[in-house]
């Protein structure tokens, strides 16, 4: 029974990001709800969905895959800051490459975000299960962490090109002249440079959703978040 209440959370999450889109339903919502309102009422279900399969990954047969190490939780406590951040920066961002940021206030000569890397939000979620890799060594975790993963590497590509096709290739060099998909690539060859300093209100989210998630972690996974 573990298994099934797994099975059907997982394919239940993956089916929310599909269906909508398929029916026609999403077009409906964008219209009733508005682009932001849509985002929000999107992120609250899929946070919900998502907290349903950790859930249930916890109480499916424990199996065994690889022993935890020490490093792997201090991986994570690592990584975490870095995963937060690029959501915190990425969502609703001036950013017309990546399906959770806006194409209105982009400037190509100034990217903000995208000069760090084109798909923020992606990163992020690849960045998050492949670090809860790590110390989750069981099958039921990697079923839930390696999906996301593949996911996150497999959708970049996919939105690029989804992207491209509709900016065409012209309009598509002008706009990436000062970015780049890898993160910090567009910084190392010269292709970017900063020219203001980060948001602070948006280094201010991302400050308090480290902190939210920290002490969240313990009472709602289940699970102490320290490495020590």
């Amino acid at each position: 029974m573990d298994w099934i209440e797994f099975a059907l959370a997982m394919g239940l999450f993956m089916v929310s990001h599909r269906l909508p889109a398929a029916l026609g339903v999403k077009g409906w919502l964008l219209r009733k709800l508005g682009p932001r309102g849509y985002l929000i009422a999107f992120s609250i279900v899929s946070l919900a969905l998502l907290w349903w399969v950790i859930m249930a990954a916890q109480r499916a047969p424990f199996v065994e895959l690889w022993a935890p190490e020490p490093w792997h939780r201090w991986a994570v406590n690592i990584v975490m800051p870095v995963v937060i951040a690029l959501g915190s920066f990425g969502v609703a961002a001036p950013n017309p490459f990546a399906f959770e940021g806006t194409p209105k206030g982009f400037d190509p000569a100034h990217p903000g975000i995208a000069g760090l890397t084109r798909q923020p939000l992606l990163w992020a979620l690849a960045l998050w299960a492949g670090a809860h890799l790590l110390p989750n060594g069981d099958v039921a975790h990697v079923l839930l962490f390696g999906p996301f993963l593949l996911l996150a590497l497999i959708g970049m590509p996919v939105v690029e090109a989804r992207k491209r096709r509709a900016l065409g290739a012209k309009r598509w060099a002008q706009l990436t002249a000062h970015t780049h998909l890898l993160p910090l690539a567009a910084l190392i060859t010269g292709r970017w440079k900063p020219h203001a300093a980060p948001s602070w209100r948006r280094a201010g989210i991302a400050v308090f959703l480290w902190v939210g998630l920290w002490h969240l972690h313990q009472p709602v996974i289940g699970l102490w978040p320290g490495a020590w």
